[in-house]
Parts: C-alpha cells; structure tokens; sequence
C-alpha cells in the first residue's frame, strides 16, 4: 500500500491526479477513481470498485468490491454500497446514434443516483438513473430500484418495492400501534404519517 496525503492506495489502484480524497480513506487493489471525484474522509473502496469521473462521495462511505458507481452519483455520509451493486447513468441508452454513429459523451446527458445520508445498498443492487434513495433506507440485495425511495423504506425485489420500515440500526422496525415504529436495537421510535416516516 502506498500513502497519498493521508490516504492509503493499493499499488494495483488506478486513482487520478485530479481526485480529491479524504484523509483516512483506504483505496484496494484494482479499484479506479476517476478524474474529478471526491471522496470524503475515512471512506474504503473495495477491490476493483469504480467511482467515476465527478462523483462525490461523503465521510465514511463504504463501497465494497466490484460495486460500481458511475457519474453524476452523489452519496452522502455513511453510505454502504455491496458487492457488485451498480449505479446507472443513461436513461436511455444506446451504443450508437439512430445514424449509427459510436455515440459520445456530446450525444446523451449523463443523469445521477443520488443516496441519502446511512443509506445502504444490498449485494447486486442495481439503481436506475435518475433515482434518489432517501435517509437511512436499505435497498436489499438484488434489488432494482426504478423510483424514489423514502427515507427509513426497507425495499425489496424487482421493480424494488416498499416491504416495511427500518431505522438507523438497519433492522427492520416493530409497529407499535397508532402510526408508531419502534427500533428492537436501539429502542428508538419513529412515527409514519401519509407514508412518510420520521424520527419521534
């Protein structure tokens, strides 16, 4: 491994000149960091992980090996990326133009996922652009999220859908009666109003 201000790189680690990584952050072998990014503090890229040109990573993000996170991903702090989950950027995508032409980056307009602040994303999730995971939700693995996930949604399946709610702990909460949710880690309570959960 090799130090880069306060970061540690593995040596078969391809990470640009032009990206920004916090102190703290460790880079495995095989992983890429392309031009632009920026990476927060004490975050680990798994091996052969790819987060692409632009994308923005918070503090203590975790992206496990093989997940792959193409721009304009934005994920917030704390965020958990699986095993070989992957983020999309094209909405409608083609190789090549209606005239058959090898399309470039001047011929589409690359659109984000973007992640929530503890958010965490299960082994093989794919997450199609443009989609928004909320706070501290978890998309479990092999799911195919295709809209909008609420904050707290525990979703599941292909298209993912809403199953139930989690907390912070990640683990599945316990309805309480009247519209409370209740955490059996941490005892903490959240309260559900026209589909939204919050914290109480």
């Amino acid at each position: 491994m090799r130090e880069r201000e306060g970061v540690t790189v593995a040596p078969a680690a391809d990470v640009d000149e032009s990206a920004e990584i916090g102190a703290g952050t460790r880079i495995w072998h095989l992983a890429q960091i392309r031009e632009n990014a920026a990476l927060g503090q004490n975050c680990n890229i798994g091996r052969g992980a790819y987060v692409g040109p632009g994308v923005v990573l918070g503090n203590n993000v975790k992206l496990q090996n093989y997940a792959l996170v193409y721009e304009p991903a934005r994920l917030a702090d704390g965020v958990f990326i699986g095993p070989a989950a992957v983020f999309t950027n094209d909405e409608f995508p083609r190789a090549v133009t209606p005239e058959g032409r090898l399309k470039t980056g001047d011929d589409w307009t690359a659109v984000a996922v973007t992640v929530g602040e503890g958010a965490a994303i299960g082994a093989r999730a794919v997450c199609v652009a443009p989609v928004h995971v909320g706070r501290w939700a978890l998309v479990a693995a092999g799911a195919v999220v295709t809209k909008d996930v609420p904050d707290f949604a525990l979703v599941v399946g292909v298209p993912a859908r809403r199953v139930g709610w989690v907390g912070r702990a990640g683990q599945p909460l316990t309805a309480k009666g009247d519209d409370i949710w209740v955490c059996p880690s941490t005892g903490a309570e959240y309260v559900e109003s026209d589909g939204v959960l919050t914290e109480r």
